[in-house]
């Protein structure tokens, strides 16, 4: 068997501070089509029993006339589509902020999300790494937006010795 050093190893995965640049937009890939098992399990492990994310008699009679995914799904899938191409080198996510769900999301629909860089600065403290500001968007299928936030994330950067 052959050892290998994983304080060396460099899986490619994500970008560093140096590869961001303002105004860009990452459109993230693939989608994700949610199904109603998920949006259960999510609910229910997540100890939102509310009866407008489980049952569909309670919910023909809602606003919206069917089951609603639960909002943090929809945040939490979305933030795991932009990993690849904005934290997947993250040091840290620092901060999430303005989450704002724009429309609702049902089950089967496809969630289709883009991150735009608003900024990137250089760490004051340390000269290896430097925060990215992005703001992400999410659409379902129809073009509808139906997520936004901000977050900053700590990022390293390429060949450079703290």
């Amino acid at each position: 068997m052959t050892e290998i050093d994983i304080n060396n190893w460099d899986s490619g995965f994500g970008r560093f501070y140096d590869d961001f640049s303002v105004g860009e937009i990452y459109r993230h890939s693939p989608g994700k089509t949610l199904t109603e098992g998920e949006c259960h399990l999510f609910s229910l492990l997540t100890l939102n029993h509310h009866p407008l994310h489980l049952d569909s008699v309670y919910a023909a009679r809602s606003q919206h006339g069917k089951i609603l995914v639960v909002g943090t799904l929809v945040f939490s899938i979305v933030v795991g589509q932009s990993v690849r191409d904005i934290s997947g080198r993250a040091i840290a996510n620092l901060e999430y902020e303005s989450v704002v769900h724009n429309g609702p999301v049902f089950t089967g629909d496809t969630i289709y999300s883009e991150t735009e860089v608003l900024s990137i600065v250089p760490s004051k403290s340390k000269i290896d790494r430097g925060v990215v500001y992005v703001e992400t968007r999410a659409y379902k299928q129809t073009g509808e937006k139906i997520l936004t936030f901000r977050r900053k994330v700590l990022v390293p950067r390429k060949n450079v010795l703290s």
